[in-house]
């Protein structure tokens, strides 16, 4: 009989689940989806392969509820972040910091090598999930838009424009200047795309959510 991951059977399935979910964070870090196999999954999480058929029909199903789990805590804690911000052009400005920092293999929104690695049904799910964010940055650009921050402009237009630009291009560089040259460039483009003056002022510092990348720490210099 399988060990018991927990006090009661509800806690093993929520922390098998957890266990899958890591294994499957960890694998798409390495390689592409399609390079992916539930024994794999099921290897790096430390259960059976029957197991995960306890929880998940198929591949593309344990990616759909994987999915579903990150983007509503990614959400969750980015939302929080805002939360803190007054100035609707600092809230923007933190958004999509966060957002260019968010770790290659997430794909909010669910464009790229994932998004064209399942079947049509599950990118269209891929991408209802991150409608979320669409939705959090709809608020923010309303918000500026109602404090005469920036013109007006329809959000629905604007939008995939930002995610465009902000995940569509190059990952932010590793190497500790670069990245910081990288963001602000990134920062100002943003702004100036969406009528908003340049602020004297950093982008605020915010918690990172869990699905950004760590800021590298410079390097120190020998002597």
């Amino acid at each position: 009989m399988p060990k018991i991951m927990g006090n009661s059977l509800a806690e093993h399935r929520e922390r098998t689940r957890r266990a899958l979910f890591d294994a499957l964070s960890d694998l798409l870090a390495q390689r592409p989806f399609d390079k992916i196999t539930l024994s794999d999954v099921a290897a790096r999480a430390g259960v059976g392969r029957t197991a995960v058929y306890n929880h998940f029909t198929d591949k593309e199903d344990l990616l759909l509820a994987f999915m579903e789990h990150e983007t509503g805590r990614y959400a969750k804690e980015l939302a929080q972040a805002l939360s803190n911000v007054a100035d609707p052009i600092d809230r923007l400005r933190v958004y999509v910091r966060q957002q260019a920092l968010i770790k290659r293999h997430y794909h909010f929104p669910a464009t790229g090598p994932l998004a064209r690695s399942v079947s049509r049904s599950t990118a269209g799910r891929l991408h209802a999930h991150a409608e979320q964010m669409t939705t959090m940055l709809t608020q923010i650009l309303s918000d500026a838009m109602d404090a005469g921050a920036i013109p007006r402009q329809d959000p629905a237009l604007v939008i995939p424009l930002i995610h465009a630009c902000v995940l569509g291009g190059r990952p932010a560089p590793t190497e500790p200047r670069a990245r910081a040259a990288y963001l602000d460039a990134l920062d100002t483009f943003v702004l100036r795309a969406v009528g908003a003056p340049t602020p004297d002022h950093a982008v605020p510092a915010v918690r990172p959510p869990h699905a950004t990348e760590p800021t590298p720490r410079p390097a120190r210099a020998a002597g």
